[in-house]
């Protein structure tokens, strides 16, 4: 029998549309067809159309002609983070089943809204909480679930969000204001909060957390320094140098094709010359010390489930590798999780330590420990073949933004801590 060819129309034509899941999907014709597309962007639209193979009358510039009629049988919203709902429910209303970028949005009434809105429509919203399906998330989470470590007591969460991560994104990047975007707990860690949820099988029922903007601000920047790398003397010896980052990073990186360097540069394939001209022209080109980001760059957030168990959530950008780094504590034992150094450890109180290789576990690591590409087969087998197990439902996901907004409130008070019920009602 041959497969059902899933339709998929994407507006959002950025490193997730594009990159991320749109080269999969053209990867696998035998099970996707992207029919339609939708960008501001005119360079960005051609260049992904052409890869895509969508043709010229289905390459929208305008969200209003895009969505004056249902184009396929899913709908990719892959834009900026405060368009989602807004394209979500357009979406809905044409009849679409959805698959949205987190975060979803940083708006209690949003996410409460687009929940009631799916249900109405009866349409299927899949959220990319993506690391739910990376084989290592599941691999901790069948030990947890089968007992090994008897009764689950708590975690300790560490995102290792890396010093250079942290300028390109939260600094120089589209997430380094928060007028303009979600929080960073939100926007970097709704992942997270999401799987602290997923291991303790419960929701949260107490939040508090504490953090803060430290180290790139004015009254950091080097003395002599210029607004703009290339014109600078520190520009082969700053940490933060965006020439180092960029240029020195994409030569000694295995994956040239990939995060960050086609974030930052339209052309593509990748090359230095459009990587220099970005940093010369671009916003990801100027000194770290001296740009308008407002959000953290450290916050760490404790949590209370339901079923008691307690957790710990560290969001780091002082830290050389990336990669989550998650201990489970058990009353038969420990679970041990360091995704940086490739390894699963069960240690028993009563028996032999036990150590898996996350490589032993699948041969694809490529996109968030191969967990864009998981998804993206589950997403195939809940639209095309009628699997009820949406593991990132919208219902299973607001939860985490919840967190997400209740964190930051607390942070904002001083750590106060925050009763999560307020924020189902």
């Amino acid at each position: 029998m041959q497969n059902k060819i899933l339709t998929v129309a994407i507006i959002g034509m950025g490193a997730r549309g594009g990159y991320a899941y749109g080269t999969y999907l053209v990867e696998h014709p035998e099970k996707f067809k992207i029919v339609a597309i939708c960008d501001p962007d005119e360079y960005r639209l051609n260049k992904w159309g052409d890869y895509m193979s969508v043709p010229i009358e289905q390459r929208y510039l305008s969200e209003d002609e895009f969505f004056k009629e249902k184009r396929a049988d899913v709908l990719f919203v892959t834009t900026m983070d405060r368009l989602h709902v807004r394209m979500a429910n357009k979406g809905l209303d044409l009849g679409y089943n959805l698959l949205v970028e987190k975060p979803i949005s940083d708006s209690e009434e949003e996410l409460k809204s687009l929940v009631e809105h799916a249900h109405k429509a009866n349409k299927t919203i899949m959220v990319c909480h993506v690391l739910r399906y990376t084989v290592w998330i599941k691999k901790c989470k069948e030990i947890i679930d089968s007992g090994a470590i008897g009764q689950l007591v708590s975690i300790d969460h560490t995102e290792n969000v890396v010093y250079w991560h942290e300028a390109h994104s939260f600094v120089r990047g589209n997430w380094h204001k928060r007028e303009d975007c979600a929080p960073m707990i939100m926007a970097k860690c709704c992942h997270d909060l999401d799987l602290l949820q997923y291991f303790a099988h419960s929701r949260c029922k107490y939040i508090s957390s504490m953090g803060d903007l430290r180290y790139f601000k004015k009254e950091n920047k080097p003395e002599g320094s210029a607004d703009r790398c290339t014109n600078c003397k520190y520009m082969e010896t700053c940490t933060y140098s965006a020439k180092r980052i960029y240029i020195d990073m994409w030569h000694n990186c295995h994956e040239v094709q990939d995060f960050p360097f086609t974030l930052i540069t339209d052309v593509y394939p990748v090359t230095e010359e459009a990587l220099y001209d970005s940093i010369r022209n671009g916003r990801y080109g100027k000194c770290v010390f001296a740009c308008d980001n407002n959000v953290v760059d450290n916050q760490t957030t404790i949590m209370t489930f339901e079923n008691g168990v307690t957790a710990t959530l560290k969001m780091e950008a002082f830290v050389r590798e990336g990669g989550r780094d998650i201990r489970f504590f058990g009353t038969d034992g420990e679970l041990d999780l360091r995704e940086g150094l490739n390894t699963i450890t069960l240690k028993k109180f009563n028996g032999e330590t036990k150590v898996w290789k996350i490589t032993d576990l699948t041969d694809d690591l490529h996109g968030h420990g191969g967990g864009d590409h998981e998804m993206l087969k589950q997403l195939y087998n809940v639209m095309a073949l009628n699997d009820k197990n949406v593991e990132t439902s919208i219902d299973a996901s607001v939860e985490s933004h919840y967190m997400a907004l209740a964190a930051e409130e607390s942070r904002l008070n001083n750590g106060q801590l925050i009763e999560m019920s307020k924020y189902r009602k």
